[in-house]
């Protein structure tokens, strides 16, 4: 459980859900981890909840659609380890309302965190990541705005499809530094956020519909961002890879 020892890895978003996964394994896997959160409650458990399984962490609270919040999050990283090896974009919020009942603020809001967090956070820790072997950035995009859509989630489809173009474009520009950059599209992930904000008979009913019959784990996402940020992908910049048991194959329901 070493591939990436002597690391350093800033998560964003990592107070809970697909986040917090990362940043145990990790951390399992030996890298020093800074958690990044809004929520101090959430960021703290994680952050202890490594320690007490062995590892070290750090608990930053920041907003990811600050710049300000961003640079003061990589002077934190780096003061505390001395490095930052990789960064894991991964803060995502999806308030559902529908478009024609949906506000400038509303759109602005998802658009803040999802896409605009991303480039606030690269940008931050980019002077860092070039001095490093093997930098990588990794971002947790989805299925959604990218393969599929879902009613009410316009504001949210729009800043993933965004993160992909993102994605490509910046592995690019990054490559001439060494630095690798990639992403996961997660399908139906069972986080906390999606149980108090879908429900029980939303889960039952996507459950149905996945050809694994079940939801994704969190830890289903993390294990995909762990390849992705050892040395076995060292080849691999520019690319995603979809998690989401089957979801996207079938061409209705009635081919399950």
């Amino acid at each position: 459980m070493s591939r990436l020892r002597d690391k350093v890895a800033v998560i964003t978003g990592a107070g809970m859900g697909i986040g917090r996964a990362i940043a145990e394994i990790f951390g399992a896997e030996g890298a020093k981890i800074v958690v990044v959160d809004l929520d101090q409650n959430a960021g703290n458990q994680t952050t202890d909840e490594i320690s007490q399984a062995g590892g070290t962490a750090r608990f930053f609270p920041g907003d990811v659609s600050q710049q300000l919040d961003m640079e003061e999050m990589a002077r934190f990283t780096t003061d505390a380890f001395g490095q930052i090896d990789i960064l894991c974009a991964n803060a995502g919020i999806f308030p559902e309302v529908s478009l024609e009942e949906m506000r400038e603020a509303d759109w602005d809001q998802v658009l803040d965190v999802n896409l605009k967090g991303v480039f606030l956070s690269v940008k931050a820790c980019l002077p860092h990541l070039k001095r490093r072997p093997s930098p990588r950035i990794l971002v947790t995009s989805s299925i959604t705005g990218n393969r599929t859509g879902i009613s009410g989630l316009t504001h949210y489809a729009a800043s993933k499809a965004g993160i992909n173009g993102f994605i490509r474009t910046a592995a690019m520009e990054l490559a001439e530094y060494g630095i690798t950059v990639n992403g996961v599209e997660p399908g139906n992930i069972l986080t906390e956020g999606m149980e108090i904000q879908l429900g029980q008979d939303y889960i039952d009913a996507q459950a149905e519909a996945i050809p694994m019959g079940r939801m994704g784990d969190p830890k289903d996402i993390a294990h995909a961002m762990l390849f992705l940020a050892s040395d076995e992908a060292d080849y691999i910049t520019g690319q995603t890879i979809v998690v989401d048991g089957g979801q996207i194959l079938p061409e209705s329901k009635f081919a399950l």
